[in-house]
C-alpha cells in the first residue's frame, strides 16, 4: 500500500465510482431502448408483456455471472427483478396505447 494522502485516494475512488455510475446509466438507457422495441413488437403481435420462462432463464444466467464476478447473486436477482418490473410496465403501456 502507498503512503498517499487518504483524502486524495478517496477523491480518486469517488471519481472512479462517478464514472462507473455514469456508464451504468447510459447502459440502462440503451437496455430500455431495446426493451421498448420488444414491447412495441409484443403489442403489435398480441404477445404477453411478461415472459416468465425467459425471466427465470435470465435470473439463473445473471446469478451465475454475478458469482463469476464476485457479486452477491441475490443482489443481481433483486436488480434484475426491479428492472424487469419497469420493462413489463412499459410493455403493458405499449399494449394499451399501440402506435405504428
Amino acid at each position: 500500500m502507498t503512503d498517499a494522502d487518504p483524502t486524495t485516494i478517496l477523491q480518486n475512488l469517488r471519481g472512479s465510482i462517478d464514472n462507473i455510475d455514469a456508464a451504468l446509466i447510459f447502459l440502462l438507457a440503451e437496455r430500455f431502448r431495446c426493451t421498448k422495441q420488444v414491447g412495441v413488437l409484443k403489442a403489435k403481435h398480441g404477445m404477453p408483456a411478461s415472459d416468465p420462462a425467459r425471466e427465470e432463464q435470465q435470473i439463473a444466467r445473471l446469478m451465475r455471472l454475478a458469482e463469476d464476478a464476485d457479486l452477491d447473486p441475490a443482489f443481481a436477482e433483486k436488480w434484475f427483478n426491479f428492472v424487469v418490473a419497469e420493462v413489463i410496465r412499459h410493455h403493458r403501456s405499449a399494449a394499451a396505447h399501440p402506435t405504428d
